[in-house]
């Protein structure tokens, strides 16, 4: 892989296949890029730790039901008795050829993806209807989105004219000696104390779309297993970091639990 050598402030990730290389090979060409994959499965880390390893600011923006293009644009506020123009994060990214990451872009109301489109291709602009000005992106400036396919409905679906417009790579869970390893590092529990966690989160993550919406997270057994590090009791730890955070229907919960003892029985 052709990458660079991460610093010591550099997020932990660990690469299971080429998607730095890509993510590179993205940033230099100033092209976007869409992350698809379940909640958790890190997706958001990966973004953390490519802007630190290619020494770029990252304006991360969570998105919702109610964020707008101004949002992200922009907005006059009233300071001090003056009205006073201030950028949003996507326009602070492109002054500063930043990297900026849409988390669940698909969240976000409809005219964001108006505004996203001429930063997307061969433009690399950002019209601010408000001052008139015109931003070119310069380079270094990467849009970055990500969004859940497994939450896609009919209300709610990046159109495939804006889907178009990005590289994309698919993300799912790690394999279980890359996710053990991961999870041991995160939480500081050992290998083997993390292990049967992981084969848990394998058999809960087969139940998905059936009794569950989606299966364990890598980041709930990160804590999970950092409050076991921690010295709470695997039970309650496990409660509190998988069963509950999963479901409020108590059959789903029993069989959750009921499957916890058959792994640890």
């Amino acid at each position: 892989m052709n990458a660079l050598a991460p610093e010591r402030s550099t997020p932990f990730y660990r690469p299971v296949g080429q998607e730095c290389a890509l993510f590179e090979a993205a940033h230099a060409r100033g092209l976007p890029l869409l992350l698809k994959g379940p909640t958790g499965c890190g997706k958001t880390r990966f973004v953390e730790h490519m802007a630190a390893r290619l020494g770029r600011p990252l304006y991360t923006v969570a998105c919702h039901d109610d964020l707008s293009a101004s949002d992200l644009i922009g907005r006059y506020l009233l300071r001090g008795g003056a009205t006073e123009w201030v950028d949003g994060p996507l326009t602070r990214a492109v002054r500063e050829g930043a990297i900026c990451y849409l988390d669940e872009v698909i969240e976000a109301r409809k005219d964001v993806t108006v505004v996203l489109h001429p930063l997307t291709d061969n433009r690399r602009t950002l019209m601010i209807d408000r001052t008139g000005e015109e931003l070119a992106a310069p380079a270094g400036f990467m849009l970055v989105a990500s969004y859940n396919p497994g939450y896609q409905n009919i209300l709610k679906r990046l159109k495939p004219s804006t889907r178009q417009r990005f590289l994309s790579i698919s993300f799912g869970f790690p394999d279980p000696a890359t996710e053990t390893a991961v999870v041991a590092r995160e939480s500081g529990l050992d290998a083997a104390r993390v292990a049967p966690l992981v084969r848990l989160a394998g058999h809960i993550r087969a139940l998905s779309g059936m009794d569950l919406e989606e299966g364990v997270s890598t980041r709930l057994l990160i804590y999970a297993a950092s409050l076991m590090a921690d010295g709470m009791p695997l039970e309650r730890a496990l409660q509190a970091a998988v069963i509950e955070p999963l479901t409020d229907e108590p059959e789903v919960i029993q069989a959750l639990r009921d499957l916890i003892s058959s792994v640890y029985g």
